[in-house]
């Protein structure tokens, strides 16, 4: 991509970014304080996948029931972009989080563990455009916006924005902060395209009433892998692993996730299982091809 680009986009990732400062300031249950008075609490992180009240009205109720299940006391932290997420992460303020950012050579060797993972059908990164949109060949997407929720998100950019380089197909990035931002750019004619994750595209088509052509799909994938921090004590990983793999089997927990689910367009079925991070194999595989950029 060429320098103009790069500040372009640049410049419009700051646009996007100024309503997200004054929900965040709004919002009392962002950076709470990790110490209390009587008992250690842990910040747990999930990636921005949709705004943050949507991100906030599904995760509150889950994290709530972990804390009261586990015993192990956890409080949300979300950032105002999945960027800004992860930058707590990588700087050391955060000690559980629900994420795919953190596999590459770099970043694995940061010590966070995988155990558990949210059971989904699998997912695809995808290049997707408006259903009746005119384009329909990666390749006539050449010197045309194409809209991210962000740089660190793995499914939504590295995965489609590494095949446009692979192919050659220069075009000027734009990044929205989310995927409900990047797709309610594409959904309004402001870019031509959008590179996305197929459930949280499928969830924003069910909830807006939107249609897409898929123009281009990775290899399937794991959904998102719920990860603690090297420094948590293992009988409080173990206990909190245990209330999130345990939750569908408990009525009450059960019907929080039922609940949350609908909220946010996953079906009933999406629950949270144990994994050992095997699983993950195809994220870390991915490093050692990628476009120079992307690594």
């Amino acid at each position: 991509m060429h320098t103009n680009a790069v500040f372009s986009a640049a410049k419009r990732l700051v646009s996007s970014l100024a309503v997200g400062v004054a929900i965040s300031l709004a919002l009392p249950w962002l950076g709470t304080p990790a110490q209390a008075a009587e008992e250690t609490v842990y910040r747990f992180s999930p990636v921005n996948q949709a705004s943050i009240a949507l991100s906030a009205d599904y995760w509150n109720p889950i994290v709530a029931y972990v804390s009261e299940k586990s015993g192990v006391k956890l409080v949300l932290k979300i950032g105002r972009t999945s960027a800004d997420t992860t930058a707590y992460v990588l700087a050391q303020e955060v000690e559980f989080v629900f994420s795919n950012h953190l596999f590459s050579p770099e970043r694995d060797r940061l010590g966070w563990k995988v155990f558990g993972r949210r059971l989904t059908p699998p997912i695809h990164g995808l290049l997707i455009v408006p259903a009746d949109s005119t384009i329909t060949d990666l390749a006539q997407l050449r010197g045309k916006d194409v809209v991210y929720p962000g740089p660190e998100a793995f499914v939504s950019y590295k995965l489609p924005y590494a095949q446009l380089l692979n192919q050659k197909v220069d075009t000027e990035l734009v990044f929205a902060g989310n995927t409900d931002s990047a797709l309610a750019q594409l959904f309004s004619g402001r870019v031509a395209a959008a590179g996305v994750n197929s459930q949280l595209a499928d969830n924003y088509a069910r909830r807006e009433g939107k249609k897409f052509r898929v123009l281009w799909r990775s290899e399937p994938l794991h959904d998102l892998a719920l990860m603690a921090a090297a420094k948590v004590p293992e009988k409080d990983v173990q206990a909190v692993a245990k209330a999130f793999a345990g939750m569908h089997k408990d009525p009450k927990g059960q019907a929080i996730l039922h609940a949350a689910s609908k909220h946010i367009g996953l079906t009933e079925e999406a629950y949270f299982i144990s994994s050992d991070g095997s699983e993950y194999a195809a994220y870390r595989k991915f490093y050692l091809t990628a476009p120079a950029p992307l690594r």
